[in-house]
């Protein structure tokens, strides 16, 4: 499937919001995607299939001196293994080194084998683990890796 990926606006943060509570237990809502999109630095992505209308996947990236970060990214679980999240990592890493970033780093729960795979394709590695860091309900809380990408602006351009 061919991928479109457009950035975001604060228009779109009812969009996101409905993106990451299909996605999320703890779903972020839309004043909050507003409020993030509206700080310096900060800046999103966003992606459907080209056959649909309606935007399935989104990336939200904050830049801060020569540090990028993975705030979120979701996609509809629909649209899921379409490659919609590597082409959003792909185009965030771009503009985040075009926007001055050496690193992007990003937290994944050590159990998201899709995600883990995803992002080790990349080039991410893993930096370091926070003990216990998602909390769920009805299971035990799971560990998040940190996992650290060095950027290039001429390996994205």
């Amino acid at each position: 499937m061919t991928a479109i990926i457009r950035a975001a606006t604060v228009e779109d943060a009812p969009a996101l919001a409905h993106i990451h509570q299909v996605s999320f237990a703890e779903a972020w809502d839309a004043d909050s995607f507003r409020r993030l999109l509206e700080r310096d630095g900060a800046f999103a992505l966003a992606g459907k299939n080209a056959a649909e209308t309606d935007l399935q996947s989104f990336i939200l990236i904050q830049v801060a001196a020569d540090e990028s970060e993975i705030l979120s990214i979701a996609t509809c679980p629909q649209a899921r293994r379409s490659g919609l999240a590597r082409a959003l990592v792909i185009a965030a890493m771009a503009e985040a080194a075009r926007r001055g970033a050496k690193t992007m780093f990003l937290e994944v729960a050590d159990d998201n084998v899709a995600a883990l795979a995803l992002y080790q394709n990349l080039g991410f590695a893993a930096h370091g683990r926070r003990r216990a860091y998602y909390i769920r309900s009805n299971a035990p809380p799971i560990d998040a890796l940190t996992l650290r990408a060095h950027l290039s602006k001429e390996s994205w351009e």
